[in-house]
């Protein structure tokens, strides 16, 4: 009698540990309610071993298995760092693009569209009065605008790819970083959960949270061993992390002294990948800062070098006001690309310079030459001979907000996706406040019940005494 007694309180006893168990777990939960990347966490209770007890077996009660179960979908979670890389890298090129976008806004500013337009004007007006000193100085300042546009935006240009060359800088910096966390909270898993004794969730969750931003930097691969220890590789197969080592990524110029990006073997040895990123915020400051930015400037760049030898050809071979009235063959521009295009210098300080009369007309108050330059106009002076000046800048323009758009309709796709998935990450690991009161009335009242279990034992010892 004794023996059953005992074994009953010892039933108790360990209902009640484990019911305390089931409400530490369920109070973690409901504390992480709002932690991002907390999973949710579920005490798996089982059968003691039950006893022989004459000639037949005893149940002994409930204890709770040592490791506590971590709900987890590794599937989904591998999707959710599949799509944080893909909408890292159009955010990244969207943001740069938007800074060009501005630079060729053409509505609420003045543009290159206007200033072109105002100087091709200026050349008609000049073309009325030829030997005006108003239209010639007229002239001349719509000319040095022009150019001032022309090379402000290959200023601004030549910016937005050097502002993308420092973020890949950060960028690399912040994974190098990561890489060096993630090999620290390997071993901290490996540790803790060395034995099976253990579990190491809360560690496992900052560690999907650290994978999860390093692929919004740069398209990776992973896989977890055997022993809990995450392998984090490129995907064109270069370590970054393995078990408790990480190695790093690093940033050398190249030949436009821009920052290419290298992956460092453990005996230093430098491999160039830059052409090898494909996703993630890297592979947006790259593309942007080495395919579009330079498509822009190329383009504006062809622009004002046809303008320069549209324009000097014909003035070139005008006559001016200058005295003896000569061929000046001065050139009205100077520069090569959009960078230095300039008014020459020679006809700013003397308007007289200014080569209105065509050759053939003989005197140099002519207009001829005039008309002829603010007629290049309407040539079709771009594109091989198929495209205005006009035509030729708007594309670029149109091209610019297509490229914006673009980007803006991927990131919200991108975004929508890693939006999904999150949300159905909630569904599997995410915390129900409605889920955990429910097993917390359920576990305390199991703690009840086991308490009075107790009590009930004692009093049956109590009267076992007073009868022996």
């Amino acid at each position: 009698m004794a023996n059953i007694i005992y074994g009953m309180l010892n039933v108790a006893r360990t209902a009640l540990i484990t019911q305390q168990k089931a409400l530490d777990v369920t109070a973690n939960n409901i504390a992480n309610v709002n932690t991002e990347g907390y999973s949710r966490q579920r005490l798996n209770m089982e059968q003691n071993e039950p006893v022989r007890y004459e000639g037949g077996t005893l149940s002994t009660g409930v204890r709770a298995n040592r490791t506590i179960q971590r709900v987890y979908d590794r599937f989904l979670n591998a999707q959710l760092t599949d799509a944080a890389a893909k909408e890292g890298r159009w955010q990244a090129q969207g943001e740069t693009l938007e800074k060009a976008e501005l630079m060729f806004d053409e509505v609420s500013g003045y543009g290159l569209n206007e200033a072109m337009s105002q100087f091709w004007g200026a050349w008609q007006q000049l073309s009325n009065n030829p030997s005006g000193y108003t239209e010639r100085v007229t002239l001349i300042g719509e000319s040095q605008n022009m150019t001032a546009v022309f090379n402000k935006l290959a200023r601004d240009l030549t910016q937005v790819q050097k502002d993308s060359d420092t973020s890949i800088g950060g960028a690399v910096d912040d994974i190098n970083t990561l890489t060096r966390e993630l090999a620290e909270i390997n071993l901290k898993i490996a540790e803790i959960e060395a034995g099976n004794n253990h579990s190491a969730n809360d560690f496992r969750d900052q560690r999907d949270l650290k994978l999860k931003e390093l692929s919004g930097l740069i398209n990776i691969n992973s896989f977890e061993d055997a022993d809990g220890y995450l392998t984090v590789v490129t995907t064109n197969g270069h370590t970054l992390v393995d078990r408790v080592n990480s190695w790093n990524l690093a940033t050398v110029p190249n030949a436009n002294g821009f920052k290419d990006v290298f992956w460092e073997s453990s005996s230093g040895v430098q491999q160039n990948i830059t052409s090898d990123i494909s996703d993630g915020k890297l592979k947006g400051w790259i593309e942007a800062r080495d395919t579009t930015i330079p498509d822009y400037l190329v383009r504006l760049d062809d622009l004002a070098q046809t303008m320069i030898t549209a324009v000097n050809t014909l003035h070139s071979s005008g006559l001016t006001m200058a005295a003896p009235p000569d061929d000046t063959g001065v050139d009205f521009f100077t520069g090569t690309d959009a960078s230095d295009i300039a008014v020459n210098a020679a006809v700013v300080s003397d308007s007289n310079l200014l080569a209105a009369a065509l050759n053939t007309e003989g005197v140099p108050g002519g207009n001829g030459n005039a008309i002829a330059i603010s007629e290049r106009q309407h040539g079709l002076s771009m594109s091989g001979g198929t495209a205005t000046f006009d035509d030729f800048y708007d594309s670029l323009v149109s091209d610019v907000g297509r490229n914006v758009s673009q980007a803006k309709v991927n990131s919200d796709h991108q975004s929508m996706i890693s939006l999904q998935l999150s949300t159905y990450r909630e569904e599997v690991s995410g915390v129900s406040m409605d889920e955990e009161m429910v097993n917390m009335v359920q576990f305390q009242s199991a703690y009840t019940a086991a308490a009075k279990l107790v009590n009930t034992v004692d009093e049956m010892l109590q009267t076992l005494i007073e009868m022996v």
